[in-house]
């Protein structure tokens, strides 16, 4: 019953985020999210001073396709080496490579040029959905998902729920601020990854306790049947 709970929750979700990219990029195709973009953009970029600048310059090197390439090696030694979670490595290893590859392709769908407003760092490609915003969405709720139950304490768990929701918006503002993409580029990649993870870890759920059925039900069956 609690399995079934979560499947639901993680399905509902997966959902709310396909309708939702689905509009977001309905809008920007017709171009009618460019008011919304330019105020977010003229909100965010008006707050520049040196020393914001470097702290957003900070926060978007660590949503960087290196610095996650780092921080996914070392989550994942952690994971194998010292929670000796083989199946929990392969999903997180599927999730943020897949997430580099749905990027893909969904920039050369979309074919959205940068915008050229006040940029303070130059790039290339293009900026629908945003790379940086969708690697931040899916690797810190990966991590938040992979060790929840390994955090007994509430006060630690709180934390760890507080830390990815910071670095996940952080790294996704240090982009519009730094001028390389519109916020709709970033809310459409939360929501883009939102589906991804959603639907892995819904089937990752499902596989394990698929898997725990086949190992350890008949046993507790017979069990039941002998007393």
């Amino acid at each position: 019953m609690k399995l079934r709970l979560y499947l639901m929750f993680a399905f509902a979700i997966s959902v709310i985020c396909v309708i939702g990219f689905a509009v977001v990029s309905m809008l920007i195709s017709d171009h009618q999210i460019a008011g919304f973009d330019k105020t977010i953009i003229a909100s965010v970029q008006g707050l520049e001073s040196p020393g914001l600048t470097k702290v957003m310059k900070f926060f978007t090197f660590i949503g960087s396709t290196k610095f996650v390439i780092i921080l996914s090696i070392i989550i994942i030694l952690f994971l194998y080496l010292a929670l000796k979670h083989r199946l929990e490595v392969i999903l997180f290893t599927i999730v943020v490579i897949g997430t580099g590859i749905i990027n893909q392709l969904l920039k050369q769908f979309f074919h959205r040029i940068r915008p050229d407003f006040h940029r303070l760092i130059e790039i290339g490609g293009y900026s629908f959905p945003s790379g940086h915003a969708m690697s931040a969405f899916s690797v810190y709720v990966m991590l938040t998902f992979l060790l929840w139950r390994h955090i007994p304490a509430k006060i630690w768990r709180t934390v760890l729920i507080l830390f990815s929701i910071v670095m996940i918006l952080m790294i996704g503002i240090s982009r519009i601020y730094l001028g390389v993409h519109y916020p709709s580029d970033i809310i459409g990649g939360y929501l883009a990854s939102g589906v991804w993870v959603s639907f892995a870890i819904f089937f990752f759920q499902y596989y394990k306790e698929k898997r725990y059925n086949r190992k350890y039900k008949p046993a507790e069956d017979n069990r039941e049947n002998l007393q």
